[in-house]
């Protein structure tokens, strides 16, 4: 009876084992499959166990912050300075910070930075469309470089491109017959990577059709970079997200530190792609160990350590900012420094990477992400939005066996980004629909739906393509901390793709203000989910989908 009492508490409990078996991992890959096979019987039963109460003891620790207090720098100021233990601390001020809300003001916004760019241009994203719109970004760079190599004084402008390689190949004209123009004409200041992941390899990618081996694994990052200033968003770089594809965008004007941060990254990832070459072939960079022909294992320590070393340093470096700034035993003064032009004003918001890359076993943002739903207390909210509702099992558990009030902002069958497609890729709406409805009667069969309330989202001519979180704390109006960036809460984000976003922690009223405005423009354009609405006829699934869904719902 013990074991399958331990066995009902599902994934979230073999996570938890798994951290107490170092160097075990015969029995961790075991209990791994375990809970797969576990996830999947639970997901054919009606009703959860009451060991789904158990979610929050189940879950990681929070990190315990381990500097001591200091009365001269902001220690303490917020509950979340554990993070800083996993990734940098970038101390901002607010007024640097601008929340956009449209997929024009984000288009303008980017053909305006690139304008005036002067030194670097970096831009990862799953891929560039082909339309006039993307044409018109493309000449915005060509343009920019050329003013670079012709003014008095050439600057050293860079641009680097990051896609991923089986998005960004997609038919006779596709991302890399975008690029290569100006690859042929700057070749010196233009790089294009293309990531491919890993796992799609030998047999297997011989066989899998295009746009089918794209489920296997993708570069998903979307971060848009210009000299010092960073547009971190879910949107990638194609015609809807310009025009009438919802998604979210942050802007973060003049961070220094953060777009060095970013730089690296994708510099990172970009050293362990394939890159392109101005005649359309690819090549592996110099001693690096290619994806798909080298040895697997090797590859992904190889990309594990390039990554990490970014994070770490980028952590240390932001150590010894910190140490410097408030525990320097240097008798320079706030009026000496300021004289000296390195006076900043006191940060109120505090901005931290999050990094998931399953694949090179990085899974910072999934330990973030869980521990933030384990903490959230009573009488706190969280909004959630995804443009594609399928939720991990684990972050399932947590949302439906934690105390915290949660609003969860999803697309209906009609803005999702797959309704109308042609062939199996059209039934995926019907697919997540399915996923809905299960979700919906589990909250109902626990007695939560007064906790846990399902929105869809719908706009007349539009697409939902919005993802992250809002929390807000008990007895709070606005929200303190939100998550931004390209993951999806899905098994893909968590398990197969490369994606980022970031936490923003502010105890500033007015970026506070702009963050629940977000929010409620979003939520204000969508309806509550009840038992009625899966008996409307756009909600009715095919007998043939609901077979397929458990089998395939790992992959979209």
């Amino acid at each position: 009876m013990a074991v399958a009492a331990a066995a009902a508490a599902g994934p979230v409990f073999w996570r938890r084992l798994l951290g107490l078996l170092p160097g075990r991992p015969g029995l961790a890959a075991l209990l791994g499959r375990l809970s797969d096979r576990l996830g999947r019987n639970r997901d054919r039963q009606r009703r959860r166990s009451p060991w789904l109460l158990l979610a929050p003891l189940l879950s990681p620790a929070v990190p315990q912050v381990t500097s001591p207090p200091c009365c001269l720098c902001p220690e303490g100021v917020h509950r979340f300075q554990w993070i800083r233990n996993l990734v940098p601390e970038f101390g901002v001020s607010s007024s640097h910070i601008r929340v956009l809300s449209s997929p024009a003001e984000f288009f303008e916004l980017m053909k305006g930075q690139i304008r005036v760019a002067k030194r670097r241009v970096v831009m990862a994203s799953l891929y560039l469309g082909t339309g006039p719109l993307e044409q018109e970004l493309v000449d915005c760079l060509e343009s920019t470089l050329e003013k670079s190599l012709q003014a008095k004084f050439p600057s050293n402008l860079k641009v680097s491109i990051l896609l991923d390689f089986t998005r960004g190949s997609r038919g006779r004209k596709n991302s890399r017959t975008m690029l290569l123009p100006l690859l042929r004409r700057f070749p010196e200041q233009v790089r294009v990577s293309l990531f491919h992941t890993p796992h799609l390899r030998g047999l297997l990618r011989l066989l899998i059709p295009e746009r089918f081996n794209e489920t296997i694994g993708l570069q998903h990052i979307k971060v848009y970079l210009f000299d010092n200033s960073v547009i971190l968003s879910g949107a990638n770089l194609s015609d809807s997200y310009f025009t009438n594809r919802q998604d979210r965008y942050v802007f973060l004007q003049d961070c220094a530190e953060i777009a060095d941060f970013f730089t690296e990254l994708v510099d990172a990832v970009g050293d362990v792609s394939l890159q392109l070459q101005g005649d359309d072939t690819v090549q592996v960079v110099d001693g690096m160990v290619h994806p798909y022909k080298g040895d697997r294992a090797e590859y992904c320590k190889a990309a594990n350590k390039r990554v990490m070393d970014v994070i770490n340093s980028a952590r240390t470096r932001q150590q010894m900012l910190h140490a410097q700034t408030f525990h320097s035993n240097s008798l320079l003064t706030q009026e000496d420094a300021a004289a000296a032009g390195d006076r900043r004003p006191a940060p109120d918001t505090w901005i931290y990477p999050l990094i998931q890359m399953k694949p090179f076993e990085i899974q910072i943002d999934e330990i973030v992400t869980e521990t933030l739903l384990t903490e959230a207390e009573r009488g706190a909210k969280v909004y959630l939005t995804t443009g594609y509702f399928n939720l991990t099992q684990a972050y399932m558990d947590l949302v439906l066996g934690t105390r915290a009030e949660y609003q969860i902002l999803l697309a209906s069958p009609e803005v999702n980004g797959f309704f109308g497609a042609k062939g199996v890729a059209g039934a995926i709406p019907a697919a997540y629909v399915h996923i809905e409805r299960q979700f919906y009667s589990e909250v109902c069969s626990l007695g939560q739906q007064e906790r846990v309330q399902l929105q869809e989202y719908w706009r007349r001519g539009w697409t939902f393509h919005a993802k992250g979180l809002w929390l807000y704390l008990a007895g709070s109006s606005l929200p303190c901390l939100t998550l931004i960036g390209s993951p999806n809460f899905g098994y893909r984000s968590v398990h197969r793709d490369l994606e980022a976003q970031i936490a923003i922690v502010t105890e500033n009223q007015a970026l506070q203000q702009q963050l629940h405005q977000e929010q409620e423009q979003l939520y204000l354009r969508s309806g509550v989910v009840s038992s009625a609405t899966f008996e409307q006829p756009s909600r009715q699934v095919k007998l043939w989908v609901k077979m397929v869904t458990p089998l395939i719902k790992n992959f979209f």
